[in-house]
């Protein structure tokens, strides 16, 4: 697996209309292997205090922060020499660059947008990047770019020091819960 800090940003958040979403979002970059997923739009702390109690629960090291301004942000991150991966339809096929960006040696923010992405976010990319060239979720994007990125190996991904752990089965539910193995 690759060993560069992958960080999503989710631009925008309307506290009402996109918690659910952004929720999702912040769900799928931990499951899928990122590190942090930073909010900026409305600061939204239950939204942020619901995934850090995912990560008590189901483990692992992911982190969840606000910043109101993300311009502010990708300028700092790109002038510590990280590179911003922007995922929009209107870029290059992922099948095309996946490689280039995987094997670059700089930590990653991976942009997923809002209710409308401004031209300096394309313009700041290192790469706007297509998950398909039609309309769909950002939450599908992120999974897929995250899954392409990793190879599948996130699949594997152990998530350390979690109280509950699923115990995949072909039928039926079993979950493991710390300090109770009976239960389940």
């Amino acid at each position: 697996m690759i060993t560069v800090k992958i960080n999503v940003l989710r631009l925008d958040h309307r506290q009402k209309r996109d918690a659910r979403i952004t929720t999702h979002v912040c769900l799928t970059a931990r499951a899928f292997g990122a590190d942090k997923g930073i909010l900026s739009g409305e600061e939204d702390t239950k939204l942020m205090e619901n995934v850090r109690d995912v990560v008590k629960r189901w483990g692992g090291k992911f982190k969840v922060d606000y910043q109101k301004n993300y311009e502010n942000l990708i300028d700092e991150w790109k002038n510590n020499g990280g590179e911003v991966v922007h995922l929009t339809m209107y870029g290059s096929q992922v099948q095309g660059v996946i490689n280039e960006i995987r094997n670059s040696p700089k930590d990653k923010l991976v942009v997923v947008g809002g209710a409308r992405v401004p031209t300096k976010v394309y313009k700041q990319a290192d790469w706007n990047v297509s998950i398909t060239t039609q309309p769909h979720s950002e939450v599908s994007s992120l999974a897929v770019f995250l899954h392409m990125l990793f190879e599948g190996k996130e699949l594997d991904k152990e998530f350390e020091d979690g109280e509950m752990k699923v115990v995949p089965t072909a039928e039926g539910k079993r979950v493991i819960i710390k300090d109770d193995p009976d239960k389940g």
